[in-house]
């Protein structure tokens, strides 16, 4: 039997990226702001994210990292602003693919303390400067793309959404 040219190419299986969920946390202030928490590894600015959880949606969990990493609660978003793929650096040394789910978080409630505030700092950025200080090329898209929803005068779908997010955790003291 003959081999064809595609058997003979090697094919290798990627693994599928592992789901996680992510809250955009937002306000208005001096214009389109965007809260920033820094990653407890590295340091580096990213968005409140975690493991997606089977008792919770993802934007159920999204909203309990958003208050676990950076205590802020708020209006969340029904539909996703997208999603991105990025390498996770496990502590094992190994990488993982993951797709993070981004949910807008339009915050009304930003706590004095929360869980990881001695782990991670927090800051607003203006949106521009937020989409610039994170690293992954696909967050800073859905960052611009959210922005340009928001200056073009379109109802933030998070505003629009009636149910507030209710803390799922006991205020930490």
């Amino acid at each position: 039997m003959k081999e064809t040219k595609a058997a003979r190419r090697k094919t290798v299986a990627r693994p599928k990226p592992r789901a996680q969920c992510a809250a955009l946390p937002w306000r208005f202030a001096d214009g389109l702001e965007i809260l920033l928490v820094t990653s407890r590894d590295t340091g580096r600015w990213v968005i409140p994210k975690g493991w997606t959880m089977k008792s919770k949606t993802r934007r159920e969990a999204a909203a309990l990292e958003a208050i676990e990493e950076a205590g802020v609660e708020g209006r969340m978003a029904r539909k996703a602003a997208g999603a991105y793929d990025y390498m996770k650096v496990l502590r094992s040394g190994d990488s993982q693919a993951c797709r993070v789910t981004v949910y807008p978080l339009e915050v009304l409630v930003q706590r004095d303390s929360w869980r990881e505030q001695d782990q991670r700092s927090t800051q607003w950025f203006g949106w521009e400067a937020a989409a610039a200080a994170v690293h992954e090329p696909g967050l800073t898209r859905i960052i611009h793309r959210f922005a340009r929803g928001q200056i073009a005068g379109g109802v933030p779908e998070a505003a629009a959404d009636p149910a507030t997010v209710v803390s799922a955790l006991p205020p930490e003291s």
